[in-house]
């Protein structure tokens, strides 16, 4: 299966991929063919986001055809070995940041995960009694707006306000860290599950990319793997639940911005997701951005700002609608990952990103970090 589609072959599209023997290298997507554009100008995605006008920076740039997308492809698989050629996440420099419970559904979601406390055989009857209070009243709020603030007081009346409607409807959205800088995976990797998880599940995203200025370039695909018996347990146990190893996926390719594809084109995407189980288990999951509660313009003005600067830019998860409530298992429990899952994330003006589901001790472990990038790209030449 390959990422792309030969429906957007006007797209201007970037990522990172590791050349044996060479390293990480920033290339272009023409037609088939793949072209490494990393120069001293251009040593990192870092750099060309940077730059003065990113998509005609990686429209003019020169640079060597090293393979073609369906050899790219064929090597990236869940047990590519550190030298192999493969495809890398899209960011580089960027930190990585997420926004949660930006949908009314998965606002619901994360109140029945408070509720249980982690407890997956209790999330059925807790789902009935939240509907029942809540039902549609999230839908179509404003956050922040007094319409919110009046449906914030009857749900405390009810003994049902949380602090994830706290984010979902208050006027302060929820933006975390994913994962460290360079921890990222990308098309066709494994994707890490904790071992203490027996609750967890895909978050099909988009991802914005943003430069040091604070300017919107382009968007791309991202799975926030998610454990919901964790976070369920506190919310002061998102880390544990939002990064660790393998657990952040991004890709196939970066879309820069252009006259065909803006930020309204985000703001109408329709995401589908397929989860293929090796027990012949599938799930189809979607997440209309047309039924996101806050604008990606102002999760992004939330994220950085006069009160937080981000200079080497960010990528940005804008949330999910997906709400895994189809059981799996157990009668009640909903949705829950098997090793083996595998995860294909799908927007036609972006693409596909795939992942095999594996434990996070078990996936490859993370090794190159900043460091080993400076090194590589001083040793080349490039800085």
């Amino acid at each position: 299966m390959l990422p792309l589609s030969n429906s957007i072959p006007e797209a201007t599209l970037v990522t990172r991929v590791w050349r044996p023997g060479i390293g990480p290298a920033l290339v272009r997507l023409d037609g088939d063919s793949v072209i490494d554009i990393t120069s001293r100008e251009l040593p990192t995605m870092q750099a060309l986001l940077d730059s003065a006008d990113p998509t005609a920076a990686a429209r003019a740039a020169s640079g060597e055809a090293i393979c073609t997308l369906a050899e790219l492809v064929a090597g990236s698989t869940p047990d590519a070995g550190e030298d192999d050629l493969r495809l890398l996440a899209p960011p580089d420099l960027q930190a990585i940041k997420a926004c949660g419970v930006t949908f009314a559904a998965s606002m619901v979601e994360r109140v029945i995960e408070e509720q249980a406390a982690g407890d997956p055989d209790s999330a059925a009857a807790i789902r009935e009694k939240v509907g029942a209070v809540i039902g549609d009243s999230l839908s179509g709020i404003e956050p922040g707006s007094p319409k919110a603030m009046e449906v914030k007081a009857v749900l405390q009346a009810e003994g049902l306000w949380s602090q994830y409607l706290e984010v979902g409807i208050g006027p302060d959205a929820e933006v975390f860290s994913k994962c460290p800088t360079m921890a990222s995976v990308g098309w066709g990797a494994a994707v890490g599950l904790h071992p203490m998880s027996k609750w967890n599940n895909p978050e099909p995203e988009i991802v914005l990319a943003v430069n040091g200025r604070g300017e919107i370039c382009g968007a791309t695909l991202g799975n926030d793997v998610n454990l919901r018996d964790v976070e369920g347990r506190s919310a002061l146990l998102l880390g544990k639940a939002k990064d660790n190893n393998a657990s952040c996926a991004i890709g196939p390719f970066l879309r820069l911005f252009d006259e065909n594809f803006t930020l309204d084109t985000i703001r109408k995407a329709e995401l589908t997701m397929k989860v293929e189980g090796t027990d012949g288990y599938v799930l189809d999951g979607h997440s209309s951005m047309s039924q996101i509660s806050r604008d990606p313009e102002d999760l992004v003005r939330q994220t950085v700002g006069r009160h937080h600067q981000y200079p080497d830019g960010f990528f940005l998860f804008l949330g999910t609608l997906f709400a895994p409530v189809q059981d799996r298992d157990a009668p009640g429990q909903g949705f829950t990952h098997h090793l083996g899952d595998v995860v294909t994330i799908s927007d036609p003006a972006l693409g596909a990103l795939r992942n095999t589901v594996g434990l996070s001790t078990e996936c490859p472990e993370w090794r190159f970090g900043i460091s080993a990038l400076m090194r590589n790209l001083a040793g080349r030449g490039l800085l």
